[in-house]
């Protein structure tokens, strides 16, 4: 039987045919009004994109020769890209900006849409219909079974990032999700970019299928292809709707062209999709052979999302399988754990000091000083934390004796969440400040953004926010603070300090203790994804979202963190 008579018979009993598009459009900018609202089960025209499902059939059942299953389905379906739409605190969030900013609900919802809901975004946007996007595709779970909801539902899917056209990437003009999909004129088939060079025989299968054609694209394996959803600038609305400020929210692309990272073209792509060595097939269908194949486990940083995913799948509507969700959350560890930073503790010193009320008290007494620093190292190509500003890392000191017991303890956290000695988690309106030295146990040094309104007052809020009171992330290597531009500056007292560059950082622990030990000195990085402040300032939202995510964030507080780097060291 002929190649193409094989596929008409083989391929329809797994691939459910796709309709062919007919238009698309950028989504609307942040701060126009959207015109419309969308009703729950509008008539719109859904065929510019096709539910995952339609990939999954032959995009499963892919395994290594090693017996390693490397599925793209079933490996993306349990990652944060596909959940994005279900992510509670997105929609918390999001719920909580419509409130501080009525006035502007349209736009907001339309803007966070534009990344998390890109597909039901879109088509509601081309029809000129682009206001209540979000809260009228909840809740996931909910029995709407409409072409759009399910659009919605599938978040960041394959139709979506394989539609993207190399123009303007990497541009201020694809920046806040306004990347190119191309209007098709009617009876051409659209185009499904990958990074393979086409076979003319599977392309003819594929559109004879799907009514997609595949085309080689170089550029689906470069930085700027991720650039557009994750470079988000903000615009800040006062209490009429009117915009008071921008803030560069994520500059997750332009800190890493600042990075050696750039120079050496280690892309995006080549840690969070990284590399299956082939041969290996891409579709368990008819499928070629590769010399390699780019795992779309997206890994990232968030384990804690995945675990509350995971944790709540019903009330959320995850699709993804229990044990799914649980190898994407090992592989966040594991990227966390040993691709992420690096620390080090010298040798602690002896020295005596002088200790009394005030300088030249000669009431004051010889005592002494245990001195040490701490190193640590960011090995990402980006700040780290980097994206969304709730995240933090920070370091947990502490000196025991002999007996094990703790004398000096600066970072520790609390089963709520809560960092003891941090400004921020007793005082939504205070921070702590960077630090090159540390002397008591009520300084930390917490490695942040803090965002601050036009008035200079800390805030949590994304569209409230028009300014950086503090950043001091860790920076990646070759990034120079003094050349960097306003957008990835670093901001406070970090941005003086002779010890925080693009080598990492430096802070000296100077702790006074009443007997010379001999004492262990152990330190640890911790991450958050989401801080303490930043979930627990949703609380007062009289609202169905924020009330259930911090219902979820409260029964797995203690599980909010993960330690990245560990050192330790002992006196002698």
């Amino acid at each position: 039987m002929p190649r193409r008579s094989i596929a008409r018979t083989l391929v329809p009993a797994v691939c459910a045919l796709w309709a062919l598009a007919l238009s698309a459009v950028a989504p609307q900018a942040a701060g126009q009004r959207a015109s419309a609202r969308v009703p729950r089960h509008a008539a719109l025209d859904t065929s510019l994109f096709t539910h995952s499902e339609n990939c999954v059939a032959c995009h499963n059942n892919l395994v290594t020769p090693a017996g390693e299953d490397v599925s793209i389905g079933s490996t993306w379906r349990s990652t944060m890209m596909a959940n994005s739409a279900r992510d509670p605190y997105w929609q918390a969030s999001v719920r909580r900006e419509t409130i501080d900013h009525p006035s502007r609900s349209a736009d907001i919802q339309n803007e966070c849409a534009s990344c998390h809901m890109p597909m039901s975004q879109r088509i509601s946007a081309a029809a000129g219909a682009a206001g209540n996007t979000v809260f009228a595709q909840l809740p996931i779970a909910g029995t709407d079974n409409s072409d759009l909801h399910r659009l919605a539902a599938d978040s960041i899917s394959c139709a979506l990032c394989h539609q993207i056209a190399p123009d303007r990437l990497g541009t201020p003009e694809s920046y806040n999700a306004r990347f190119v999909v191309k209007p098709i004129p009617p009876g051409t088939p659209r185009i499904i970019y990958g990074p393979f060079a086409i076979d003319a025989g599977r392309q003819t299968i594929m559109r004879s299928v799907t009514g997609y054609v595949q085309a080689e694209a170089p550029h689906i394996r470069e930085s700027s292809f991720c650039a557009s959803c994750h470079t988000l600038i903000t615009e800040a609305f006062g209490p009429s709707g009117e915009i008071v400020g921008r803030l560069p929210e994520q500059m997750n692309y332009q800190e890493w062209q600042h990075s050696d990272f750039e120079k050496e073209r280690r892309t995006c792509q080549a840690c969070h999709m990284p590399v299956v060595p082939g041969p290996v097939r891409i579709a368990s269908v008819l499928g070629d052979d590769r010399d390699s194949l780019a795992r779309h486990v997206f890994v990232g940083g968030n384990a804690f999302m995945v675990r509350m995913l995971n944790r709540f799948r019903v009330e959320l509507g995850v699709a993804a399988q229990p044990l799914e969700l649980e190898a994407t959350t090992r592989a966040a560890l594991r990227q966390l754990q040993q691709d992420t930073a690096r620390l080090a503790v010298s040798e602690p010193q002896w020295s005596t000091v002088r200790r009394g009320r005030a300088e030249g008290d000669v009431r004051a007494e010889a005592g002494k000083t245990l001195g040490f620093d701490v190193e640590i190292r960011n090995l990402s190509g980006h700040k780290f934390p980097t994206g969304y500003p709730a995240r933090r890392a920070w370091l947990h000191v502490t000196v025991t004796d002999e007996s094990g017991r703790a004398v000096f303890e600066s970072g520790a956290l609390s089963p709520a969440g809560a960092i003891a000695g941090n400004d921020a988690d007793v005082n939504p309106a205070s921070f702590e400040p960077h630090y090159e030295t540390i002397t008591r146990p009520d300084q930390v040094q917490v490695y942040e953004s803090i965002l601050g309104d036009v008035r200079g007052v800390p805030t949590t809020g994304l569209v409230t926010a028009t300014q950086y009171l503090k950043d001091n992330r860790l920076l990646p290597r070759g990034f120079d603070k003094t050349t960097a531009e306003p957008d990835i500056a670093v901001h406070g007292e970090a941005r003086a300090d002779p010890d925080f560059g693009s080598e990492g950082d430096r802070v000296r622990y100077e702790i006074p203790l009443a007997s010379e030990g001999p004492f262990t000195v152990r330190v640890e990085l911790c991450y958050q994804p989401i801080a303490y402040r930043w979930a627990h300032n949703l609380e007062s939202y009289d609202a169905a979202e924020p009330k259930r995510f911090v219902s979820y964030y409260t029964s797995m507080s203690s599980e909010s963190s993960v330690v990245v780097a560990r050192g330790q060291v002992r006196t002698r």
